[in-house]
């Protein structure tokens, strides 16, 4: 048993719903079942590079956070200790300082650290840990893209958001007898498209996964016209492999404008475009993300009590495992192309544009 008096809490990344959630559990467990103290880390592990701005999380410091959004925290997604950029005689240079980072958690007199964040961060954290420094991983990505877990706490909530948008936009276009362009995140993987446009009553859904064309996608919504339907809803994940000939406008706009600039010039039809951003960061956490956050915070203050330093927490289907770091990173679990949830909604209808 590793002798732990104290731990830290960092958050980097991108902010998702259930953060706070994660931070409760930990900072609870820690305390009533440990008797550790517990340090909050602000802004991912940039927090260790200045640790005076560090602070103790207390039972008084969590209550009532569990439904807020965000982190008490703060994060970031551009703090690497092993490639700090600063400015040297007028110039950006890129320093390691994680040794640094390192004898600042030590000086704080913390033990061991639980890092909550993606793929990124959970990169960051195994090279501090093979480094020396005690870390357990908490996966986070609204994407849901990490292998390792079969869910990540955010993207339900993120699911909610979504399709909740969808459905106020599919009345505007019933109405309007519009084809309205939806796009949302997923830089890398479709999940998020692929699911809550399922849930909202999407007729076509563009992901990374699957190449598409302008040409399929107004032959679905000519098909539609003909059987007196007079508006498409089409979802987009940012990350699409755009067709040839929008590739090269694409760092110009957005891939929802860009698609729905080139689906309204070949249809010539009415279109509208809504790019949903980062409302699908925010709000309050749902039921699912909060209890999924609980449990994953517990999970990681009993590894960290254990000695499993180097692991991250997962979901697997009922049970909550530990995962070597090491084999987590680096491997995006995307959607299959011809899995089952791809072919469930081929069978309602959904085109996929390919």
């Amino acid at each position: 048993m590793p002798d732990i008096r104290c731990i830290g809490i960092a958050t980097g990344g991108g902010d998702a719903p259930g953060l706070n959630a994660v931070i409760r559990a930990a900072t609870k467990a820690a305390i009533l079942k440990y008797g550790w103290k517990v340090i909050g880390i602000p802004d991912g592990f940039d927090g260790l590079i200045w640790p005076e701005k560090a602070f103790e999380l207390t039972l008084k410091e969590v209550s009532g956070i569990l439904p807020r959004g965000g982190t008490i925290l703060g994060t970031t997604n551009r703090g690497d200790p092993f490639h700090y950029k600063k400015t040297e005689n007028g110039k950006e240079v890129q320093r390691d300082i994680s040794c640094k980072v390192i004898t600042n958690a030590a000086k704080l007199g913390i033990d061991a650290v639980i890092s909550i964040g993606g793929d990124g961060s959970q990169k960051i954290a195994y090279e501090l840990f093979k480094k020396g420094m005690k870390i357990v991983g908490v996966p986070k990505t609204i994407d849901n893209d990490l292998s390792a877990t079969d869910v990540t706490f955010g993207f339900d909530t993120a699911l909610h958001t979504v399709t909740d948008a969808i459905d106020k936009i599919h009345t505007t276009a019933e109405s309007h007898h519009r084809v309205m362009v939806v796009e949302v995140m997923g830089r890398d993987c479709g999940w998020i498209a692929l699911e809550a446009g399922i849930a909202g009553g999407a007729h076509v859904i563009l992901i990374p996964e699957i190449p598409f064309t302008i040409e399929y996608i107004c032959r679905i919504i000519k098909e539609r016209t003909k059987q007196g339907k007079d508006f498409t809803i089409v979802v987009v994940a940012e990350g699409v492999k755009l067709p040839p000939e929008l590739k090269e406008n694409r760092r110009m706009s957005a891939v929802g404008n860009l698609i729905g600039g080139a689906i309204a010039k070949a249809s010539r039809k009415e279109v509208r475009i809504s790019v949903l951003g980062h409302i699908q960061r925010g709000g309050t956490p749902t039921p699912f993300d909060r209890v999924l956050g609980t449990r994953f915070g517990v999970a990681a203050v009993d590894l960290i009590a254990a000695g499993g330093f180097g692991m991250m927490v997962a979901l697997r289907g009922d049970s909550i495992v530990s995962v070597d770091v090491a084999h987590a990173i680096g491997h995006l679990k995307s959607v299959n192309p011809n899995g089952e949830i791809v072919r469930a909604a081929r069978a309602i209808g959904i085109g996929f544009g390919d």
